[in-house]
């Protein structure tokens, strides 16, 4: 049998969606069935979703809590896929504090559309930078927070900022489907970590 010496490609591959798990932070109300958030779970049923016992009550410190909960049971890296108020629990999350450093478990976040800090007023608990590659899409007529709203909370967040267009609150509403666009974005953020043989689980990428 011949054999050859694994190629720089095979050697060195661009990170799979198999290659992490995958968790879904809806915002209020989670996330119905015609939520592209759903009909990705439906498309990956590897996806989870990280639920709320009070869907309609906005706690950001109680949704976080839940959210470290998830975490603390990963072994495998974790990327946050994020609607809403679920941005602001997954920044929330990373707050010091949380226990055993479950952030350090995550490898990268996709905050989609979140909602405006002030309008609930948390701003004070959701000012600080991730310690982990994020992307974070707005829409120029959300109207739970508008683009420049968007960009200067990503800003904040050390994440990058896209401007998805008149998407609305970028929901079920906004008609998506499957998003495949926005699957797109997740493929890309993805593509960009610097994974080889797995993401460190102890917070330095390298």
């Amino acid at each position: 049998m011949n054999s050859r010496p694994a190629s720089p490609r095979s050697q060195h591959q661009a990170p799979r969606l198999s290659d992490f798990r995958i968790l879904v932070v809806p915002g209020l109300h989670g996330s119905g069935p015609g939520h592209w958030q759903s009909r990705w779970q439906r498309l990956y049923p590897a996806f989870e979703r990280v639920e709320q016992e009070h869907w309609d009550q906005p706690d950001l410190p109680r949704w976080s809590q839940r959210l470290d909960e998830r975490l603390q049971q990963s072994e495998r890296p974790v990327v946050i896929v994020a609607h809403s108020f679920g941005c602001l629990t997954t920044v929330h999350c990373t707050a010091r504090g949380h226990a055993d450093g479950a952030q350090n478990k995550i490898a990268a976040a996709l905050l989609v559309a979140p909602a405006d800090p002030d309008k609930f007023q948390v701003a004070s608990l959701v000012e600080r930078a991730l310690p982990f590659p994020a992307l974070v899409v707005g829409s120029s007529n959300d109207p739970w927070m508008t683009a420049p709203r968007a960009a200067h909370w990503a800003a904040v967040w050390g994440a990058d900022f896209l401007d998805a267009g008149a998407l609305g609150h970028i929901n079920a509403e906004s008609g998506l489907g499957d998003w495949a666009a926005g699957q797109s974005l997740l493929q890309q953020l993805l593509a960009g970590l610097p994974l080889e043989a797995g993401y460190p689980l102890d917070g330095v990428r390298r």
